[in-house]
């Protein structure tokens, strides 16, 4: 066994499968494991420097890395503790930047297109007077409307007609949200791939299937999912897309389509609970052996 790291996970459920699954392979590999709650946190600044502070009481444990598991719904905050803990020359799992890019549908899909990488036909529509110059740019409908964010498929909505995704993109103008909108890649029916990337390697891969009466594939929306082998060139893909945003550590999701696969967006806190039961494979191992090569 190497040097034993201190591993902190940011989490607000120690509880969780994947939480208590990397907390375990750590404790296997003969690393300290203990849990930060990001709400708990916060920061103090003067001209001395900075400091987080946890319940109000500085921190004073070791701390050789962190396994970011932020919470959607407490991105910014989350990312506001992650930040000042780099500054701080703590080595993280995740840089804040790639899972601030990661939480933000169309910048991801914008370092997607920058490397180069495969998307669906994309436009982004401010308000409602974007709506058709944007279906247009995309093909035409059916299209795919989607919040800039969204997690397990919430803010996914399927448009078959212009009058259909007039009516959404009105709501969401009213309550200010833009919006992305995307072709409907129909032959994909209703089912994707989801990689889990770790380091610079595919580890596991499972294809996920919606309900017949859903479009997304999502596990959390009861679809399921099945082992699937990756060629190179798709892992490659995987890997570069994760490289795009700065993360060792996620989930990509691709729709199979006439043109080949297409990236859709990269999770930088995927599950683990569904893939590792449809793979067999003990992703959180994985993770520590990451960590570990990280500070050594």
């Amino acid at each position: 066994m190497g040097k034993r790291l201190e591993i902190v996970i940011m989490t607000r459920g120690p509880e969780l499968y994947s939480t208590t699954r990397l907390a375990a392979a750590a404790r296997r590999a003969g690393h300290g494991v203990s849990y930060l709650n990001p709400t708990r946190c916060t920061i103090d600044l003067s001209k001395e420097g900075a400091t987080v502070l946890y319940n109000g009481d500085k921190i004073v444990q070791q701390m050789d890395c962190i396994v970011p598991r932020i919470g959607a719904s407490i991105t910014r905050h989350g990312l506001t503790i992650l930040r000042q803990f780099q500054a701080a020359g703590i080595k993280v799992l995740n840089h804040s930047n790639g899972i601030a890019a990661s939480r933000d549908k169309l910048r991801a899909l914008q370092r997607f297109a920058a490397s180069e990488l495969p998307i669906p036909r994309t436009a982004y529509a401010r308000g409602a007077a974007d709506l058709h110059p944007c279906i247009e740019t995309v093909g035409g409908p059916p299209v795919v409307l989607k919040l800039l964010e969204g997690t397990q498929g919430i803010g996914v909505m399927r448009c078959d007609t212009v009058a259909s995704a007039e009516s959404v993109i009105d709501v969401l103008a009213r309550l200010h949200q833009p919006i992305i909108v995307q072709e409907y890649i129909g032959e994909s029916n209703g089912s994707d791939i989801r990689a889990i990337v770790v380091g610079e390697k595919v580890v596991a891969a499972m294809k996920r299937t919606g309900k017949s009466d859903d479009f997304r594939s999502n596990l959390h929306r009861g679809g399921t999912g099945e082992n699937v082998d990756l060629s190179p060139e798709i892992q490659q893909m995987c890997i570069d897309a994760c490289k795009s945003l700065r993360l060792k550590f996620a989930g990509v999701d691709l729709l199979e389509s006439k043109r080949g696969p297409l990236l859709m967006e990269v999770n930088s806190s995927p599950g683990l609970e569904g893939i590792e039961r449809a793979t067999g494979v003990d992703i959180a191992n994985e993770v520590i052996r990451e960590i570990e090569m990280m500070c050594e």
